[in-house]
């Protein structure tokens, strides 16, 4: 089954842009996954192919007009009435390595770009559209953020990546960051690769990266932490 990616924009030409490359692009080129960008202006009124208007109760910028977004997304579903529609915004659910797993393994996704001041907000009462946003923070458009979240999904889908385990060994996929990386040379400037991952005992190698994945955590992202136990380890 070819993962899809549909994306409604009013810059379609961005697309697959760095998609194009690396491990997406192979697999772009191999068929394990596809992308359609589609221009949000098609949709657009008069003869200027309007998309915004000024908000309602007034203040600056130019809002997304809902029936414009709407036909643009309901010819859409018509191509894939099977994708799940997520708009990009900053005002939508952080995106999660769960959510991207979840959606990976489905179908394919429909992402509306947002652009100006955002949607109209009856976008999504009258439409089953998912909120998501990438972070907390504000771009000019929902384009670099529909690329992120279809480059985490496909790097997800079987084939994409060499090894099987480097999904499963990732910041994030145990709730948790993931544990340091080293390779040669075996010191840098004083610095030295942890022993206990040049001991060749993998047992040990396996308790010292459960144990600092929850140490980095905690210092670098408490938030993620669960009230749970914490595994114990070998020092390095």
């Amino acid at each position: 089954m070819v993962w899809r990616a549909q994306v409604l924009t009013l810059l379609p030409e961005l697309f697959p842009g760095p998609l194009g490359h690396s491990l997406s692009g192979r697999a772009l080129q191999a068929g394990t996954w596809s992308i359609d960008a589609r221009s949000i202006r098609d949709y657009g009124l008069g003869r200027h192919r309007a998309v915004d208007d000024t908000p309602a109760g007034g203040g600056p910028g130019m809002v997304l007009r809902v029936d414009v977004l709407a036909a643009a997304l309901d010819a859409a579903r018509v191509a894939e009435p099977d994708l799940p529609a997520i708009a990009l915004t900053p005002r939508g659910r952080p995106l999660t390595q769960s959510r991207v797993r979840a959606l990976a393994a489905g179908p394919g996704v429909a992402l509306v770009c947002g652009r100006f001041e955002g949607f109209d907000e009856r976008l999504f009462q009258a439409r089953a559209v998912e909120e998501v946003s990438i972070g907390d923070y504000v771009l000019s458009g929902g384009e670099l953020a529909a690329m992120v979240l279809i480059d985490a999904c496909v790097r997800l889908l079987p084939g994409v990546m060499g090894a099987q385990a480097s999904g499963t060994e990732e910041s994030h996929e145990a709730g948790l960051l993931e544990y340091p990386h080293y390779t040669r040379p075996q010191q840098f400037e004083g610095l030295d690769i942890p022993p206990v991952l040049l001991s060749g005992d993998h047992a040990r190698i396996a308790a010292w990266r459960a144990a600092q994945a929850v140490v980095d955590t905690k210092a670098r992202r408490p938030d993620l932490i669960r009230p749970a136990s914490a595994p114990t380890g070998e020092k390095p």
